[in-house]
């Protein structure tokens, strides 16, 4: 994927047969496109015949630990969008992403329409740094205007859960937040819990199946 300003990435789309849309799926800040959270909901996504476009950020793709400017980081979502249209033109679109790649595209969004999105999906919105509560991450969002999912846990310490209710609230009927109980930013859960990451895993991509599937 050639990405504007800043040269070639990777990206990998799996598309099963009979796929009903397509995600454009961006990595968290610290682990790149291959992340076995990115390949998992990948693979749970491709069973239920929702395809998915994830692509590396240019730091990543470079070895780097810190990410990109922003402006390289929207830039890098705007290809990714336009490349994964390309490859599949027919298929209704979502973008978002892991934790950064969720965030990333949004800001993007709220930038400049991405071209034949239907919505947005996050998994894990980093609202604020850990330790650090707050709301200014949020502050783009009333400038999106597609509808979004947010998948979020309960043990999540990038998302306080008094902190991220109140910001979907005020989205209004654009947003909707699904609560995964038990879960932290890595959407892993406690042995103690009596559930397993594959069943959260399973839980997510169910969630987005059906809110993609309502949106086309």
């Amino acid at each position: 994927m050639v990405t504007e300003k800043v040269g070639h990435v990777s990206a990998l789309l799996a598309r099963p047969r009979g796929a009903r849309s397509l995600f454009v799926f961006g990595h968290g800040a610290g682990a790149g496109m291959r992340h076995v959270f990115m390949e998992a909901m990948a693979e749970r996504l491709y069973v239920r015949k929702v395809a998915t476009f994830r692509y590396q950020f240019p730091y990543m793709e470079a070895g780097r630990k810190f990410p990109d400017r922003h402006n390289v980081l929207h830039a890098t979502v705007s290809s990714a969008v336009k490349a994964a249209r390309k490859a599949a033109p027919r298929l209704p679109t979502f973008a978002g992403g892991k934790s950064m790649g969720g965030r990333m595209t949004s800001m993007t969004s709220a930038e400049a329409p991405l071209a034949k999105v239907l919505g947005l999906i996050f998994l894990g919105f980093p609202l604020h740094p850990p330790k650090k509560p707050g709301t200014e991450r949020s502050e783009h969002l009333p400038a999106v205007k597609l509808p979004m999912l947010f998948l979020q846990g309960t043990r999540d310490k990038l998302a306080e859960l008094a902190l991220i209710r109140p910001v979907c609230k005020s989205l209004g009927r654009r947003a909707k937040l699904h609560i995964v109980d038990g879960s932290d930013h890595a959407f892993s859960v406690l042995k103690r819990s009596g559930r397993t990451n594959d069943q959260v895993l399973d839980e997510l991509a169910d969630t987005i199946s059906k809110w993609t599937d309502a949106r086309k």
